[in-house]
């Protein structure tokens, strides 16, 4: 069994410690690190010269949202400080779903959805990591595990995995816990993310995994592994697990997913999500997802009321840049001071979405809740009743009042603000 040392590295001495290397000492400061198997060996090893480190991501979906950002910047980073890292497309593992965090089995894929899936989340990683043979590579884990041979494999490196140790991996443990079923299919996705460790070990010298904590067990899997069938020290390493100071899950908010596909979610939407971050968010978004020196984001970080704005509108615009380019936020700074600063003004060229003539009229809550501004209907009329909802720059007083074809104007479009800073053009379809 391996012993894993400084594994809760946030609960540890070793939180305050300076390392030999850069590229964890700039981790630990923008608050990357949460876990290791030995931090002292890792550090030694990107020391002693260029490693490479890999990170997996599953296709299930044709674009990835603001929940998987963190550990494509923390790759960025890793390539920042002259390492190389490797994107693992789960085209394999995504056929089975990983159980982690998940009470019932994930929806089966179709080996073309998953395809597909890979071809528009590689847009993604071409904004943030710079590819060639010798900088960073693409990989796609279904190119090695579709062709074991299951009775040579379970030969092979079966003996290498321990049932007693897999069953206390939280994502097996909080099902059997629970009673909820735990399929065999679900069971060897740990075993296949363990051998695309080994494989990656031996093909491409890889010899550190980095990932969120939940891949934590699934991690020493593969660790342990390639310890045992290649005689070869590898390194797991994790970053917390991200959520908002409200202790929201990143990655979700009232209307949905926010995508980084422009398709799925534009620019200006993208832009505003990190505008609206909540106060106590603002730092570590900052550090996480910007690449501002960190003096200067400590400086953001003190400020304080309303001048805590100028560090929101910072943040929108560095990660906006990193996720769509520079030549967006133009637009994105018209549309916003269009939409946030100007009384009553020009809404005609500000992005809208549609709605149906034959839709209207409709009430008020009901509009919220379809256009993602609230979550349910009595959100919508308690704000309402508080008096932050407007139409056109007017308060709303009525929880049953409506929107109708009269409230919008000859360009055939009206404004809907709830609050100060969530606002909603509509233009009739």
């Amino acid at each position: 069994m391996i012993k894993i040392k400084n594994a809760a590295i946030k609960n540890s001495n070793e939180a305050l410690m300076s390392f030999k290397s850069d590229f964890l000492n700039e981790s630990k400061a923008r608050g990357f690190i949460h876990q290791c198997t030995d931090l002292e060996g890792l550090d030694a090893a990107l020391s002693a010269g260029t490693i490479t480190a890999y990170t997996g991501f599953d296709p299930t979906g044709p674009s990835l949202h603001v929940g998987h950002l963190m550990p494509i910047m923390w790759l960025r980073l890793l390539q920042k400080h002259g390492h190389k890292p490797i994107v693992l497309m789960g085209g394999a593992t995504s056929l089975i779903g990983d159980p982690t965090g998940k009470d019932t089995q994930r929806p089966l894929l179709t080996v073309e959805a998953v395809q597909s899936n890979i071809v528009s989340l590689a847009r993604v990683f071409e904004r943030y990591i710079n590819f060639s043979p010798t900088e960073a590579i693409v990989v796609n884990n279904n190119d090695w595990l579709s062709k074991l041979n299951y009775i040579e494999f379970l030969r092979d490196h079966g003996p290498h995995f321990s049932i007693n140790r897999m069953l206390t991996l939280d994502s097996v443990r909080t099902r059997l816990e629970r009673e909820q079923p735990l399929n065999l299919l679900e069971f060897n996705y740990m075993i296949m993310q363990a051998f695309d460790f080994l494989h990656l070990s031996k093909t491409n010298n890889c010899m550190l995994q980095m990932a969120g904590s939940d891949q934590w067990g699934n991690i020493i899997n593969g660790v342990e592994l390639t310890r045992r069938a290649a005689n070869k020290t590898v390194y797991g390493l994790t970053a917390p697990l991200l959520t908002t100071a409200s202790g929201a899950k990143m990655g979700k908010t009232e209307g949905g997913a926010v995508w980084l596909n422009g398709d799925m979610l534009s620019p200006y939407d993208f832009w505003q999500f990190w505008r609206n971050a909540g106060d106590a968010d603002v730092g570590r978004f900052l550090r996480i997802f910007t690449e501002l020196p960190i003096s200067e984001i400590e400086k953001l970080e003190a400020l304080k009321d309303a001048e805590l704005n100028e560090a929101k509108k910072i943040l929108a615009d560095e990660a906006t840049t990193l996720a769509h380019g520079a030549h967006e936020l133009e637009a994105i700074h018209g549309a916003a001071k269009q939409l946030f600063e100007a009384a009553h003004g020009d809404i005609s060229t500000l992005p809208a979405e549609p709605v149906a003539a034959a839709d209207l009229p409709m009430m008020i809550d009901e509009l919220f809740v379809r256009y993602g501004l609230t979550a349910s209907k009595g959100e919508a009329k308690r704000l309402i009743q508080g008096g932050a909802v407007r139409v056109n720059d007017q308060v709303v007083g009525d929880i049953k009042a409506v929107l109708a074809t009269t409230d919008f104007n000859g360009s055939r479009r009206v404004k809907i603000s709830s609050g100060k800073k969530k606002h909603l053009i509509l233009e009739i379809s």
